[in-house]
């Protein structure tokens, strides 16, 4: 590995992140799911004006330039959440505003009940909020998902058939099948900025290479999730969830909405795991997670 690869690391008390801070206005700490990476995390921050809002995105832990402990002991989601305190206090930032998203939502809660004072508000979209099993793999999709001919496939495709690999998408994080899930990948591919994101977090969902150690440290401590203190989070949470999501079932975000003491539900009809970002109602759920922001500041 390169020198230039560690440009983005940020050496704080607690460990080494891959981290970068655009924009200027309200703090948002972007945490990107499993597996994922800093690149996952910018994709989903472009809907964020970057004259409104100031945002952090980085890579969790065993994802791309971000290292694991050396230590086994602390690599749980309680040491992520101190590790992301620890960057927040390098960075110079008292307090954000967190958009997590599907493995992102277990260290979001857990920062938000450990350090009431550190998070103003969060905008949770398809999260975890108990224990997850990771299911078994198909042979056939751990060579596209898990190695490197994968990832070159994955490329070849997004820049010869994008539609095939939208569709493809939406199918593997949904239950939408025939003539709704084709309608949707046309209205997808119809709207760049939708098509894009689909394009981008293909990319980023690799559990081989630079992200393995993150995919199976989060798979790891998902299992053995008991409690993320949800009855401790004092900030409002906007929870959002697609009916239609097989990634996470929406009765994680409906399980975190009765333990929740402030939040607020929204259920995005025949959406999948990725419906913040490719829905027919996607734009108009992105204004209400900025206005969340907004007004929680």
């Amino acid at each position: 590995m390169s020198a230039h690869d560690f440009d983005n690391c940020i050496q704080t008390t607690a460990g080494l992140v891959e981290a970068e801070v655009s924009g200027s206005g309200i703090p948002i700490l972007i945490l990107h799911g499993s597996p994922g990476g800093i690149d996952a995390a910018r994709s989903m921050s472009h809907f964020l004006d970057k004259d409104r809002f100031k945002v952090i995105c980085l890579s969790r832990p065993g994802y791309l330039n971000t290292p694991l402990s050396p230590d086994p002991d602390h690599r749980s989601i309680d040491d992520e959440a101190e590790l992301i305190a620890a960057l927040l206090d390098t960075l110079g930032i008292p307090r954000v505003g967190i958009l997590a998203w599907s493995g992102g939502g277990p260290v979001a809660y857990q920062l938000a009940s450990r350090h009431p004072h550190r998070v103003s508000s969060l905008v949770a979209i398809a999260a975890g909020s108990s224990s997850w099993i990771a299911p078994k793999t198909h042979i056939t999709e751990r060579i596209v998902f898990g190695t490197k001919l994968g990832e070159r496939m994955i490329k070849f495709m997004s820049a010869h058939w994008p539609k095939h690999v939208v569709e493809a998408a939406l199918e593997g994080e949904g239950s939408l099948r025939g003539n709704e899930l084709h309608v949707l990948a046309e209205q997808v591919m119809a709207d760049p900025a939708q098509s894009q994101l689909v394009l981008e977090m293909a990319l980023t969902v690799n559990v081989g290479g630079p992200r393995k150690e993150g995919w199976e440290n989060d798979v790891k401590n998902f299992a053995s999730i008991k409690s993320l203190g949800l009855e401790q989070v004092q900030c409002p949470v906007l929870l959002i969830h697609g009916d239609a999501d097989t990634d996470a079932l929406p009765s994680y975000s409906e399980s975190a909405h009765a333990r929740l003491p402030l939040s607020k539900l929204v259920i995005m009809p025949r959406g999948t795991h990725l419906s913040f970002y490719a829905h027919p109602q996607a734009h108009e759920v992105q204004e209400k997670a900025k206005k969340w922001f907004l007004d929680h500041a």
